[in-house]
């Protein structure tokens, strides 16, 4: 199975950036590609890209606070992101590990570079407060 893993260092506490992880409703604040997410039931959420805005992607999202962890599984594609707060001396680290079935190992690339994104609106948005 490819996969990858990010990391990034935050000056925020990391009670900031959990706001911001654990909540889907916010995922559009900061995760690259992400236009809309709707609510559904028991860590169900569907969401829309900026690129196919009318194409809905079930996902999955479960977390763990006590663990400072966040997972998030794509039901179409199978690719799961797994964000996890570590401490730090200043602020938090995060880490970011993605997995992807072989099937779609071709976007690994661009998962790559929509993380790194991602990860950096991340730490900004935490940054800002």
């Amino acid at each position: 199975m490819p996969g990858f893993e990010e990391r990034a260092v935050c000056r925020a506490p990391a009670q900031e950036v959990w706001k911001l992880l654990y909540d889907p409703a916010r995922f559009c604040e900061w995760w690259a590609g992400w236009e809309r997410v709707e609510p559904g039931e028991g860590g169900a959420v569907t969401r829309f890209d900026r690129r196919w805005p009318d194409f809905a992607y079930p996902t999955n999202v479960s977390t763990r606070r006590e663990e400072g962890r966040v997972v998030v599984s794509c039901q179409l594609s199978d690719i799961v992101h797994e964000w996890v707060i570590e401490p730090a001396t200043e602020g938090c680290a995060l880490l970011v590990r993605v997995d992807l079935p072989a099937e779609e190992s071709a976007r690994l690339e661009d998962q790559r570079a929509d993380v790194r994104e991602s990860l950096r609106r991340l730490v900004a948005r935490a940054e800002e407060g």
